[in-house]
């Protein structure tokens, strides 16, 4: 991929983003196990850095996505991953189908103010007994007048106890289960929403995260993206630039680690030198670091062939595309869970501490396998594409 001046200066303005307004407050905001999202979210809209690829008739920059790949980088060098991977949400998965099929006036209530920092947003996918199994889920919405009765539940929402609305997945019929549902705006401020108390993760403590129940909520049916019964294929087109953004965003985690480990090696003695200066030791990390360029090299790839399907006027993703993100975030949370395990090993004592970085990042970099698809979900659809398993749906 080959980057403009264009690039490095939006990489410039999220690196001093990250210095000066998210990495000073890392400790406090892990502590709280929460950081104020609106606050924060204004900041980052200010800068253009919450629709660098919408339209600038909504308060984008109007870029491609491969711009978008550059913030997930660069956000990589956060030190509470959690608040990367919330502004993610915000930027990149609960928008993409309101800005691809929303319409104008969805936009200019819930795009435009969300772009600028003002608004915060979540999505309403997963729900306990349906996480990977999107077609699963039980949420259902009916029309009632010139209003959706939304009746459900969904689980592990990030952003969940801050957010102004949710982009929610609800079955509007009872038809096929990939041709039933339908994406509905949920302002969060309305009767019958009720947000669980902030569930308490392993990692990512830095961000909320929430169960949130609809009991009989009522919104207007204007709030429908695109068309009723497209809501599984619009997620689906919203799942690629999730796993492209969340590949792209631990590449810089990944080598943050080790550097860190670098740095801490090369001042721990052990038996009269450096633990760093042990061949095992700096032959593995210069291995890690390989398989970093690896990801970095697909995602680029993935990242090129997807802008250029969207230079041709293309709604979804191809299945090359599907193939290659599946891989990147395959890879990313397997390599996550190498690098943090074998960096903590040369850490030793040290490493099982809590407050240790290579420690946040053995417990936050563990939710790169579970979230946006499992690893076997991802496995199941490069298969799939592979031509070795049936196809019973797309993914």
């Amino acid at each position: 991929m080959q980057f403009t001046e264009l690039h490095q200066e939006i990489r410039r303005v999220v690196r001093e983003a990250v210095e000066q307004d998210i990495n000073p407050h890392a400790e406090e905001w892990e502590a709280a196990q929460i950081f104020p999202a609106h606050e924060l979210f204004r900041k980052l809209g200010a800068r253009g850095l919450l629709g660098v690829h919408r339209e600038e008739r909504w308060g984008g920059l109007g870029l491609d996505y491969s711009y978008s790949v550059v913030v997930a980088e660069e956000l990589g060098r956060v030190r509470c991953p959690a608040v990367a991977m919330a502004i993610g949400v915000q930027s990149d998965m609960c928008t993409p189908a309101l800005a691809a099929f929303g319409s104008d006036e969805l936009k200019a209530e819930f795009l435009a103010p969300s772009i600028r920092g003002e608004r915060v947003g979540c999505l309403g996918v997963s729900e306990t007994g349906a996480g990977s199994d999107v077609a699963g889920i039980k949420t259902t919405a009916r029309k009632d007048g010139g209003d959706w009765v939304i009746s459900g539940h969904k689980m592990w929402i990030t952003n969940g106890t801050q957010a102004d609305w949710m982009c929610c997945l609800c079955n509007t019929s009872e038809g096929k289960p990939h041709q039933n549902k339908s994406l509905i705006i949920v302002p969060m401020d309305v009767r019958g929403v009720e947000r669980s108390t902030k569930l308490h993760k392993l990692g990512m403590w830095s961000s909320d995260t929430a169960q949130i129940f609809l009991d009989e909520v009522r919104v207007p049916q204007r709030h429908l993206i695109g068309g009723e019964g497209f809501g599984f294929m619009m997620q689906m087109a919203q799942f690629q630039e999730e796993r492209l953004w969340g590949a792209a965003n631990v590449i810089q985690a990944l080598e943050l680690c080790i550097q860190d480990t670098i740095e801490y090696t090369g001042q721990r003695m052990v038996f009269g030198q450096p633990v760093l200066h042990n061949q095992v030791v700096h032959f593995r990390l210069a291995e890690l670091q390989t398989e970093v360029e690896a990801l970095r090299a697909l995602v680029y790839r993935a990242t090129e062939l997807y802008v250029a399907e969207k230079a041709g006027g293309a709604l979804m993703a191809s299945e090359e595309v599907i193939k290659l993100a599946s891989m990147a975030k395959l890879k990313a949370g397997r390599l996550a869970r190498e690098v943090a395990d074998a960096c903590l090993q040369y850490w030793g004592g040290m490493g099982f501490m809590w407050e240790s970085p290579v420690a946040r990042f053995y417990r936050d970099g563990r939710l790169i396998s579970i979230g946006a698809g499992a690893d076997e979900v991802m496995l199941g659809i490069i298969a799939k594409t592979m031509g070795i398993l049936p196809r019973r749906g797309k993914g």
